[in-house]
């Protein structure tokens, strides 16, 4: 099986100036002359991390990755205001114009998947290739799965997702991601970050293909738990900003474009029927279920991304 490429630090970081109010964090690692890649992270608000840059072969690869608004190193922490997926998308190409490349890969797991679909469908011309990875469409169904009390995910995880009801009233059990929003938006900051980290603990210790109920997760960092709970709050509640099935119905305008689909057959965060929606929508598209659950870290999903960017610098290198 394929492992993760040694580790590598940026050869240049960047504070771009997205506009008035957002600066991101942008960083580039690898070959200056290699392959352009994009980095799309997950959350929304989760930001980059070091094991981000491994997916991709130093040598031939020019690898982009930027922390989205709000998320990571990117200013103001936790900012909402001028942030949905059609403003993270012009800031996707903003970056790419601004380093001067005609054409690039986009990569981009989970959330990261969504708005790499959002952008191959509004700048298709600019996409050499895709590598996608836990799909998330952005439909109801897929918005109450995992929040909701009607959503299916709390069959599989019933200990952690009692930690997560415990947090909000029975009388707002109706409508938890509304409920924890109040709280997450509240000016109260102790409020907020009590929020944060029951969100956080809920998803964050739902990835793994092996389950400890008791772990903590991997958001018990309050900056970090704030800025994703606040963001997927925001988004799931606007419906990610996208039309009903949109990511679907524009399918057609990728199509001619080189694209690996890699699924956890066990993800409980982005369950398989997105997968096996997109991929019955994109018969081109090279589709992979493993056996694995949502983590990008998990070693059946690592050997497949990294087979993937593997074959696209084979391609294009």
């Amino acid at each position: 099986m394929r492992e993760l490429y040694p580790e590598i630090e940026p050869y240049r970081t960047h504070r771009f100036a997205a506009d008035a109010l957002h600066e991101l964090h942008v960083e580039e690692c690898g070959n200056p002359d290699g392959l352009p890649v994009v980095f799309l992270h997950g959350g929304p608000g989760a930001g980059v991390s070091a094991y981000h840059r491994r997916f991709f072969d130093p040598a031939r690869y020019r690898i982009v990755l930027f922390d989205q608004r709000g998320a990571g190193k990117s200013t103001p922490h936790a900012e909402l205001r001028d942030n949905t997926t059609w403003h993270l998308v012009d800031d996707i190409e903003a970056i790419r114009k601004h380093f001067g490349i005609q054409r690039w890969v986009v990569f981009g797991g989970s959330w990261g998947s969504t708005l790499a679909l959002a952008y191959a469908q509004t700048h298709p011309e600019r996409v050499m290739g895709l590598v996608l990875r836990g799909i998330f469409l952005g439909r109801p169904g897929e918005l109450r799965w995992f929040n909701e009390a009607d959503g299916g995910a709390a069959w599989i995880f019933p200990e952690r997702w009692a930690h997560y009801l415990q947090h909000i009233p029975e009388q707002e059990h109706d409508n938890l991601t509304e409920a924890y929003w109040r709280r997450l938006n509240s000016e109260d900051p102790d409020v907020r970050l009590a929020a944060a980290m029951a969100w956080g603990e809920w998803e964050g210790g739902s990835t793994t293909l092996v389950h400890d109920p008791n772990e903590p997760g991997n958001f018990e960092d309050p900056k970090v738990a704030v800025s994703v709970a606040r963001a997927e709050a925001h988004y799931f509640r606007n419906r990610v900003f996208l039309e009903p099935d949109q990511l679907l119905r524009d399918v057609g305008r990728i199509r001619h474009i080189p694209a690996t689909i890699v699924q956890g057959r066990y993800d409980i965060i982005c369950p398989m029927k997105s997968a096996f929606d997109l991929a019955n929508a994109w018969p081109e598209a090279d589709f992979r279920v493993v056996q694995a659950g949502h983590s990008a870290a998990d070693p059946a999903i690592v050997d497949a991304l990294v087979q993937a960017t593997d074959a696209l610098a084979d391609r294009f290198g």
